[in-house]
């Protein structure tokens, strides 16, 4: 909690990965990939719930053995292969009004595909938005590995240019004449109660950056970037949250200077 506001992080986590079958309860190193997220919500110091977003009741249950919350099961017309995120968060805070009468100020998106995280990555987010009222929302961005404007489509048959620039054949010149682009990671994404409900959406109009170092934007998407990201693991002197099993609330962190947000 950040003074009166309640925050609550949501993790969602369908059971239908066809990319990567079972990739949420898929042992990375030997954890499961999931509980990556829910440490990262866990042992925050201003997130006050951890809640898991499920059709799944395997993925419940590794859920809860992990330290998170589970208090519903999201519907299977929730959980397709083309389910945008905004119908899951709405689902999510919709429920817990109704069961619960709880309604959170801030919500936190801790997505399993991006499991490394620096220790106060979550917190800095959330600190962005909270010294920045007038932002709907807060998004874990990191430099683009590849400048888009070196990007192409293919139309007819003819390369054209993927971004327009007032710059003469942009795609020509040298990296530094570009201007800089961001890829978002997923990491971590930060959004106001009154985005979701008010806007209709999961970013609005203002959306600020967290930046994270590029060695942390593993995305996990097929098993070449599972087998990455093992490499990492097993390689990299990381520092990043370390999941801890069947905790269920905050692990003892370093207190932050609430009054100062």
């Amino acid at each position: 909690m950040v003074g009166s506001q309640e925050i609550v992080a949501i993790i969602p986590a369908r059971g239908g990965s066809k990319s990567i079958p079972g990739k949420n309860i898929r042992l990375l190193g030997d954890i499961p990939l999931l509980a990556y997220s829910i440490g990262a919500g866990l042992q925050s110091a201003y997130v006050d719930r951890v809640i898991v977003s499920t059709d799944s009741e395997e993925i419940a249950e590794t859920a809860r053995a992990w330290g998170a919350e589970v208090p519903f099961l999201r519907p299977p017309a929730l959980a397709e292969d083309t389910t945008t995120d905004f119908p899951v968060f709405e689902h999510a805070i919709r429920w817990l009004e109704e069961n619960e009468g709880y309604r959170p100020d801030i919500m936190v998106q801790l997505r399993p595909t991006s499991p490394f995280r620096p220790k106060r990555l979550t917190d800095e987010a959330i600190e962005i938005l909270v010294h920045n009222p007038e932002a709907d929302s807060v998004r874990c961005v990191t430099p683009s590995g590849q400048n888009p404007f070196k990007m192409w489509r293919i139309k007819a048959g003819r390369l054209q240019a993927l971004i327009p620039l007032d710059l003469p054949e942009a795609y020509n010149q040298p990296r530094q004449a570009l201007p800089d682009t961001f890829w978002q990671t997923g990491h971590v994404e930060v959004i106001r109660y009154k985005t979701i409900a008010l806007k209709k959406s999961l970013t609005g109009d203002i959306i600020l950056p967290c930046l994270v170092p590029p060695e942390y934007a593993i995305d996990l998407d097929n098993l070449y970037q599972w087998d990455y990201a093992e490499h990492v693991l097993a390689n990299w002197d990381l520092e990043k949250i370390v999941p801890v099993p069947g905790v269920y609330g905050h692990i003892p962190a370093i207190p932050h200077p609430i009054s100062a947000l």
